[in-house]
């Protein structure tokens, strides 16, 4: 099914719960659930997929808020652009696409030493449909950086966004970058990442933008230069097969972090978000091919999965 037919099917509910904060009404916000086979006997009867290495990882129906399995989910760690996701939720609702910003240097003033560039130019303009094609396909912080500056300034949307994790009922969340550069205290969760991503699967131009592999971004002189998305399992690329039903949503990397993902995939009726922090296989496309298996998993189980019983609420 095409990804416009999805949101318009899931909109309107899933829009009510990114307005009004109720969280995912099946994964209950501040919930510490066991490891699978303890919280889940149905789904320990189901064996899952060999050689899952990751530090923290989830898989849950964006449909029903079901999770089907976990791992560690809310063990807080670095979440590098996997951040992004939360970044969109809180201001793509904000700015229409035809706005042109013309950027100056305070917009990307502490660009951090080594970021990933989409290559946004000071004194060049662009539309904010070209700035969110840079955030989603090519994890350009530059382009963070002239949206958050739109946005009232960097500390602020970084005090939004941790604002917005908190009404979503994300709790293991602390915005110190909003482009998910390393930075000190700045942490996210497996658990987290999935709420931010099927709160932004709500949005039409959220999921449009992350499962758009190609795009065109405006260049020097008038002239435009093709970007592809970094995401492998949306493209297919670097040896790796395009995953079936893929429609996005975020990858990541960093020093810190990682390999990190989230990816959602629809079939035969069902959305499923598999979110994967820091394999340690060590294994090359490890955290695309974990995260694959696990929406393997999924789809071959859902039908019979359970949702996570309510734990017992932490302090954190």
């Amino acid at each position: 099914m095409a990804i416009d037919a999805l949101v318009s099917k899931k909109a309107g509910a899933l829009a009510l719960i990114a307005a009004t904060g109720l969280s995912l009404t099946s994964i209950p916000a501040g919930a510490r659930p066991a490891a699978p086979t303890a919280r889940q006997p149905a789904a320990a009867a189901r064996q899952l997929p060999a050689g899952l290495s990751a530090l923290a990882w989830m898989v849950a129906d964006a449909d029903t808020g079901k999770v089907l399995a976990s791992r560690n989910p809310h063990r807080r760690l670095a979440p590098a652009s996997t951040l992004k996701t939360l970044f969109a939720v809180t201001v793509l609702p904000k700015f229409a696409a035809g706005r042109v910003r013309q950027v100056s240097a305070a917009d990307l003033a502490g660009l951090g030493s080594g970021s990933s560039v989409v290559g946004v130019r000071q004194g060049r303009s662009y539309t904010v449909a070209d700035l969110w094609r840079g955030v989603f396909l090519r994890s350009g912080n530059d382009a963070v950086h002239v949206l958050a500056s739109m946005n009232g300034g960097w500390s602020a949307t970084a005090q939004e966004m941790q604002q917005t994790a908190r009404r979503l009922g994300a709790r293991d969340t602390t915005v110190t970058s909003p482009d998910g550069y390393d930075a000190p205290g700045q942490v996210s969760s497996a658990f987290d990442l999935t709420v931010f991503a099927r709160a932004g699967l709500a949005n039409p131009d959220f999921a449009r933008y992350c499962s758009t592999p190609r795009a065109t971004f405006p260049a020097a002189g008038g002239a435009t230069v093709q970007i592809e998305n970094t995401n492998r399992m949306l493209v297919g690329s670097h040896g790796l097969p395009r995953y079936p039903g893929i429609i996005g949503v975020k990858n990541g990397y960093t020093s810190k972090a990682g390999n990190t993902l989230i990816a959602a995939a629809r079939r035969n009726g069902h959305t499923l978000i598999a979110t994967v922090l820091n394999p340690q296989s060590g294994e090359a496309n490890g955290v695309y091919k974990e995260a694959g298996a696990l929406l393997d998993w999924g789809f071959n189980d859902v039908a019979g999965s359970e949702p996570a019983p309510r734990a017992r609420r932490s302090g954190a």
